[in-house]
């Protein structure tokens, strides 16, 4: 095991929380940072392929998590007025790994909260200064204290801090998306599985949650742009107003500018995820397009194995090497892919839909397969 008395984490998302059940339950005290006064529970819903439940479940959350979700059994790609293109049974492709889940981020959040009870963390507080040698990791904070650490990982999201101060200073590229997204506390008639309508340069998704509730997301293709809160409703039914299927009924069911959030879709890609003793995971490393669901899943798949490597390393920097030879090619596969799908859910409606029709599910299954394997 390696010899790391003092860790940091930094960033209170899933990925930093799961890394603090993680290194709690190997036997390690970590300290985690949190740069909001409150925890962040930043979105609205998630979907949870099955090989992110799986790490919950090795973090023993996942009755937790399964106790306010909804059981996913199927993924569907429609046209624009909801006609079937394909579909592909969740079941039968994750039958090995176990189910796909449907929650929202608040519940996520509190699961995963539950897991890390144990550990020390402080909420309004961030990083201002990183420096280190061979041996530790200084760091200042913007509460005027500082303090040494054996490593630093940063957890702290796509425009990651940490990033910023250790390891790289690029930022993320837009992925020329916008999304918007929401929930609402009812099921629109006919939604049983997951559906995603594809219009021209535009798409619209529904996803069933636990409680009875529907995440909703909407992308159009194009330049980044700004949509402010007010009038945000109004603008969001306009743009998906020729939208059939559960559309029509979700989006009636939406009551204000507040229950949506938007924002660009972006990616990141570095040369390197790790400078010295300090670390990055999930979105700080490689964050991509949603468009897979995978976003999550991957920080908590980071997560088991940073936590694993340090566990079975005699050195932090072997378990730092580790870390990344088991998950680089992993998380390069979901960004490619996920990259890939963003491009192909917005080409020419004939050939989009004519391609999807043939060989849809074929293709939906082939971008799964490596990820059925434990990472």
């Amino acid at each position: 095991m390696a010899e790391v008395d003092r860790i940091l984490i930094v960033g209170g998302g899933i990925g930093g929380l799961s890394l603090s059940t993680a290194l709690h339950r190997q036997g390690y005290t970590p300290e985690l940072i949190e740069r909001n006064p409150a925890w962040p529970a930043v979105g609205a819903g998630i979907n949870l392929p099955a090989n992110g439940v799986r790490v919950l479940r090795a973090l023993g959350l996942g009755e937790a998590v399964a106790r306010n979700a909804a059981v996913l059994r199927r993924w569907g790609f429609f046209d624009q007025q909801g006609e079937l293109l394909c579909d592909t049974d969740l079941g039968e492709l994750w039958r090995a790994v176990g189910p796909c889940l449907g929650t929202t981020r608040v519940r996520l959040q509190e699961a995963l909260l539950t897991g890390a009870a144990a550990v020390p963390h402080r909420l309004g507080v961030s990083l201002t200064a990183l420096t280190q040698d061979d041996s530790r990791v200084r760091v200042s904070f913007s509460d005027g204290k500082s303090r040494d650490y054996d490593m630093v990982v940063g957890a702290d999201g796509i425009h990651s801090t940490v990033r910023k101060l250790a390891v790289s200073s690029s930022s993320p590229s837009y992925a020329g998306q916008m999304v918007w997204r929401s929930i609402i506390p009812t099921r629109p008639r006919g939604i049983v599985e997951i559906m995603v309508l594809l219009g021209e340069g535009r798409f619209f998704g529904v996803v069933p949650m636990g409680e009875g509730h529907t995440y909703g997301f909407g992308a159009v293709d194009g330049d980044h742009f700004e949509d402010p809160l007010v009038g945000r409703l109004e603008r969001f039914r306009r743009r998906f107003a020729g939208f059939g299927g559960p559309a029509p009924e979700y989006l009636a069911a939406l009551q204000s500018d507040e229950q949506i959030h938007v924002g660009p879709i972006e990616w990141v890609e570095l040369d390197e995820w790790y400078c010295g003793r300090v670390v990055l995971i999930g979105d700080a490393a490689h964050a991509g397009p949603p468009h897979m669901g995978e976003g999550g899943c991957m920080a908590m798949e980071d997560a088991l194995v940073l936590a694993d490597c340090l566990r079975k390393a005699d050195r932090v920097e072997h378990a730092l090497e580790a870390y990344v030879r088991r998950r680089r090619h992993r998380a390069d596969w979901v960004q490619e892919q996920s990259r890939a799908s963003a491009q192909a859910w917005v080409l020419p409606t004939a050939v989009r839909n004519a391609a999807l029709r043939e060989r849809g599910d074929q293709m939906f299954r082939d971008r799964y397969r490596p990820l059925i394997p434990a990472p």
